[in-house]
């Protein structure tokens, strides 16, 4: 599966998320990522990510192991994403550390996550701030089985952000793991 993703700074975050609580019922989460790799960064090297995600939601928690491939579009920076439900995120943890993967970055995203139908797909839009990044995030994905499909999808998702007045020069494809690790940088 590939997850087909656009990310965009917010201008008006309020507008957007009166647009989305419109359109379907926010869901408040916090989430806890820690991002692995080898000692020598060979993960980073190929464009590869692994994650171990806690999601504390107002009623439940719940782990995610996540891993994500090189990226299939440079524009939108959309990639192979194969995900799993994790009964037990220390164990998952000692696991990683344990074939010799060491955490490169951890760090939180308070999001509020809409899930809708839009141009026959099934659509998460996520608004996001990171506490140690200014400003307001939007994300909107979805996925596809064919990299045939990305294209499509994407002009999908535009649409969709378009409706919430993304503008072209809104989007990025910038990591937030890259954003927090520069944060954190002295100098």
């Amino acid at each position: 599966m590939i997850e087909a993703e656009l990310k965009a700074r917010v201008r008006d975050p309020e507008y957007v998320m009166k647009r989305l609580d419109r359109m379907t019922h926010g869901r408040a989460e916090v989430y806890q990522d820690t991002y692995y790799d080898s000692p020598s960064r060979s993960l980073e090297a190929k464009d590869q990510e692994l994650r171990v995600r806690t999601i504390h939601g107002p009623d439940s928690t719940r782990s995610v192991l996540t891993y994500k491939g090189a990226r299939v579009d440079s524009a939108s920076g959309s990639k192979p994403e194969h995900e799993t439900v994790v009964d037990d995120p220390e164990a998952v943890h000692a696991m990683l550390r344990g074939l010799g993967y060491v955490p490169a970055i951890a760090f939180q995203k308070r999001c509020r996550n809409y899930e809708f139908r839009a141009s026959a797909r099934d659509l998460l839009a996520t608004l996001v701030q990171v506490p140690e990044i200014d400003g307001t995030f939007l994300e909107v994905e979805t996925m596809v089985r064919d990299p045939k499909e990305l294209a499509a999808a994407l002009d999908d998702i535009r649409s969709v952000m378009r409706e919430l007045r993304i503008e072209a020069d809104d989007f990025t494809t910038e990591l937030y793991t890259d954003a927090v690790a520069a944060r954190r940088t002295p100098g």
